[in-house]
């Protein structure tokens, strides 16, 4: 695996990590919403579940088709870096894309150690991925995020640890709203 590609890689398995210790932590209460049209616990690793296991099936079923990919444009570099700030503001909320959302809310999610076990075997999958990924393809476009724009694999591993990092203020503020004495945890790695 590249070497930046191994770092970052890293670095979205100690957030991971965090996160789900901070879901398990809530104990009965990881099925319980803080509040109406809010997300339990399991419901926020469902989402970063569904939402990392779609972005590798995209990736590899791109690099299958060998096909030369453009660079990543300038643009597309700056809307990048603007959405990994809004991901990493305190307090911003975006709202999920609506299947997201509708796949989420819709209940009969599986339990906590049933979506660690899978979101396990995900990782282990993106790491293959990762390990096998083309050197030529490295700065070329292999994702289109809805917000950010066609995104290379670099770029594809910020947005995931930043999406969890996002998720684990969201699973703070759950944690005092289901837990109020308790202090709510902060990301082991809140640095890119």
């Amino acid at each position: 695996m590249n070497h930046r590609l191994h770092l970052k890689f890293e670095q979205l398995e100690r957030a991971t990590e965090q996160l789900l210790v901070s879901a398990e932590a809530l104990g009965d209460d990881k099925t319980t919403a803080p509040a109406a049209g809010h997300w339990s616990a399991v419901q926020v690793v469902h989402h970063l579940l569904y939402i990392e296991g779609n972005i590798i099936n995209y990736i590899q079923k791109k690099l299958q088709a060998d096909e030369a990919l453009p660079k990543v444009g300038l643009y597309t570099r700056l809307r990048a870096r603007i959405v990994r700030l809004f991901l990493r503001l305190p307090g911003f909320r975006v709202k999920a894309p609506r299947g997201v959302a509708t796949l989420t809310d819709a209940g009969n999610l599986p339990a906590l150690p049933e979506l660690r076990a899978t979101w396990e075997a995900s990782r282990r999958q993106l790491e293959r991925v990762l390990n096998e990924f083309p050197g030529r393809q490295l700065n070329r476009v292999i994702f289109p995020h809805p917000r950010s724009g066609r995104i290379n694999i670099f770029q594809v591993l910020d947005f995931l640890h930043d999406h969890v990092l996002h998720h684990q203020q969201q699973m703070g503020r759950i944690t005092k709203a289901l837990r109020p004495g308790s202090a709510a945890t902060r990301p082991v790695d809140a640095q890119a």
